[in-house]
């Protein structure tokens, strides 16, 4: 038995996942440039790329899951976020990851 098996960790959630996704989704719809691969491979590795220089915003509760959806577009964080997003489809664009 481990803490696995005594703990619900399946309410840790990382609110920059979300918010990443969010923007990738975002950002790609406005870039609408057809030579910017959105294949599965792409696509992940900008979120991955974007998320690991992001600091993690992790929650487990209702309370938490309230102040991470209310961080507006103009806070510090987002424009992080934003700027993450950029670098990640700039870089994979650059360098896809794919055959």
């Amino acid at each position: 038995m481990g803490i696995r098996d005594d703990y619900d960790f399946g309410v840790l959630v990382n609110e920059a996942e979300r918010m990443v996704t969010d923007e990738l989704e975002r950002s790609l719809a406005e870039l609408a440039d057809p030579s910017i691969c959105v294949c599965q491979d792409c696509v992940l590795d900008m979120a991955a790329f974007a998320l690991n220089a992001l600091k993690p915003v992790y929650r487990v509760s209702l309370l938490g899951t309230m102040y991470a959806h209310a961080i507006d577009d103009d806070a510090p964080y987002s424009r992080e976020v934003r700027a993450a997003v950029e670098a990640a489809i700039a870089k994979v664009h650059a360098n896809p990851g794919h055959d």
